[in-house]
């Protein structure tokens, strides 16, 4: 009986404990959010007509050629995708829909300070086609703002950019007034792409003692398997020579050296590099970062203005350090150069949010914001003036 008391007692106790658990889980965290499912779907870019002639296998250059129609033809684009959402907006900024569909983007995602303190968040998933590519897309962002601190974890892929990004951030902040702050700490960012470093210029510019090539240019077709064939051709009692090329299949493709370099040999050095290129370690690096946001707001004037200056004092953590972006200037024809020094840079990130509204029916606005990562330089801006009629 002691034993049963005791067992009804701790069922009791856990009970209750997890019903208070599951209830501060709502209230901190999924009170206020939102879950979405949502999707679009819409006519693909028209390309315009594109044809050209090849020369007939079964005549020569002056017979009636071949007309091909090298128009891409696409089927209609699409995304879906699902998510949770919670992040608190400014003051000046309005929700754009009456729904969420994973494509909004609120200054807070930026900007140091949040409109409100505590936990916002953004989980959102989505798979999107277009031009027939299909690609998968995901933003996971987890905010924490207090009167002192900012701790921000951020997770991004955008396929059809080929953008991925990963980033872990703290700072510390430093209130002055109601209205401006600054901020110091760190942050952690990923990077997949090795600057400065271009295989093919590597591989093509390569030596022996002598001098000579080791690799002459069209050895990059027999590695993937396109082969050449030699041909001679009477034009008007003349023979001319040159090679015939053929893919993988046995398909003709070119019917010069030229063609061939011009045209497939292309899309060769893009795979080779792409090749070199995955086989590197992601790249993850630390570095010290300041920051500052001024916040004022009246119903008809408002003006938000923030950014953040990474300082160059950057340590790579992981990757190979041989291909970072410290030695993005380090490479020459023949590989990395022996002598090269490492090379620190600086990034930073600012913004502008600004609304005046003159009288009840003249308004005036400016929204930016610019982004240097790396090589990397993303900016959006938009200024206008709006005159409402009564």
């Amino acid at each position: 009986m002691k034993q049963l008391l005791t067992l009804l007692l701790f069922l009791v106790s856990f009970t209750l404990n997890s019903q208070n658990l599951f209830e501060k889980i709502y209230k901190d965290f999924l009170k206020y959010g939102t879950i979405y499912v949502a999707g679009d779907i819409e006519n693909p870019k028209e390309n315009p007509k594109d044809y050209f002639v090849r020369t007939n296998p079964d005549g020569n250059l002056y017979t009636p050629p071949v007309v091909v129609d090298g128009t891409d033809y696409y089927d209609y684009d699409y995304r879906y995708g699902f998510g949770i959402r919670k992040l608190a907006r400014f003051d000046y900024e309005v929700k754009g829909k009456q729904y969420y569909d994973g494509t909004e983007s609120n200054v807070g995602l930026s900007a140091t300070n949040s409109p409100v303190k505590g936990l916002e968040y953004v989980f959102h998933t989505e798979k999107e086609r277009s031009r027939d590519e299909i690609y998968k897309n995901h933003r996971y962002f987890v905010k924490h703002s207090g009167k002192y601190h900012m701790v921000k974890l951020e997770s991004r892929a955008q396929g059809k950019v080929d953008f991925k990004y990963k980033s872990a951030e703290i700072r510390a902040k430093l209130p002055i007034g109601k209205k401006f702050s600054l901020s110091a700490g760190a942050i952690y960012r990923t990077h997949e792409r090795a600057y400065g470093y271009n295989p093919i210029e590597i591989w093509l510019n390569e030596t022996d003692d002598n001098g000579w090539p080791v690799n002459y240019w069209y050895q990059l077709g027999y590695n993937y398997g396109y082969t050449d064939q030699w041909v001679t051709i009477n034009i008007d009692g003349e023979d001319v020579y040159d090679y015939y090329w053929y893919d993988p299949e046995g398909n003709e493709v070119a019917y010069t050296d030229l063609q061939f370099r011009d045209t497939i040999f292309e899309s060769l050095i893009n795979r080779y590099n792409n090749e070199q290129w995955d086989l590197l370690d992601p790249f993850g690096v630390v570095s010290p970062v300041v920051g500052f946001d001024f916040y004022h707001y009246k119903n008809n004037f408002w003006l938000h203005a923030y950014g953040s200056y990474l300082l160059p004092y950057h340590k790579y953590v992981e990757g190979d350090v041989d291909f970072s972006y410290l030695n993005r200037n380090n490479w020459g024809l023949g590989g990395l150069r022996q002598d090269s020094e490492l090379e620190q840079w600086e990034d930073y990130q600012a913004g502008i949010v600004f609304g005046w509204k003159l009288s009840k029916s003249i308004g005036v606005f400016v929204e930016g914001e610019y982004t240097k990562f790396w090589d990397s330089k993303i900016y959006n801006g938009s200024v206008g003036l709006n005159i409402t009629l009564k």
